[in-house]
């Protein structure tokens, strides 16, 4: 990263603010960073070729759009499976994160996914429809009971 200009810190800090609900929100970036919206564009799609921009994502703030009923389920998979059970997973459309752990002393589950509901009812019928495409029985629901903090990683906070 040290290989990047001050003009594209900036323009990656443009991108990891609130994004601009707008007809045209790369121009009101692109201003922000004192560009027009081509240049703009165009540094952002080289700064994805270049792979220094990996990913750009929403952060939803799932709560204020009804979705109430939150858990981490933590799931016993067979090793072997893993892969092919980890995929089962993610193309639910209500599980937004997937992760698979090293197993801990007395805590056997090493495959996590955050599941999003609007009431518990629903959370616990999309858990049941997943252990039964993967066969996957032994788990844990873990609901969320308070929201600690919900920020997108921030890069160049000092750049302007």
């Amino acid at each position: 990263m040290e290989n990047l200009s001050q003009r594209d810190k900036e323009i990656i800090k443009a991108l990891q603010g609130d994004f601009p609900l707008c007809e045209e929100p790369y121009k009101i970036l692109a201003a922000q960073v004192g560009i027009s919206e081509e240049e703009f564009l165009r540094r952002v799609k080289e700064l994805v070729d270049e792979k220094k921009i990996r990913k750009m994502g929403a952060v939803l703030r799932h709560r204020e759009v009804g979705f109430n009923a939150n858990a981490l389920c933590a799931w016993q998979v067979p090793p072997d499976k893993l892969d092919e059970t980890a995929q089962i997973m993610i193309s639910h459309a209500a599980v937004s994160h997937c992760y698979d752990r090293t197993p801990a002393p007395n805590w056997n589950y090493n495959l996590y996914t955050m599941i999003h509901a609007k009431t518990r009812q629903e959370c616990e019928k999309i858990i049941n429809e997943l252990s039964t495409l993967t066969g996957v029985t032994n788990y844990k629901i873990l609901y969320t009971k308070k929201e600690w903090k919900k920020t997108g990683m921030k890069y160049f906070c000092e750049a302007t």
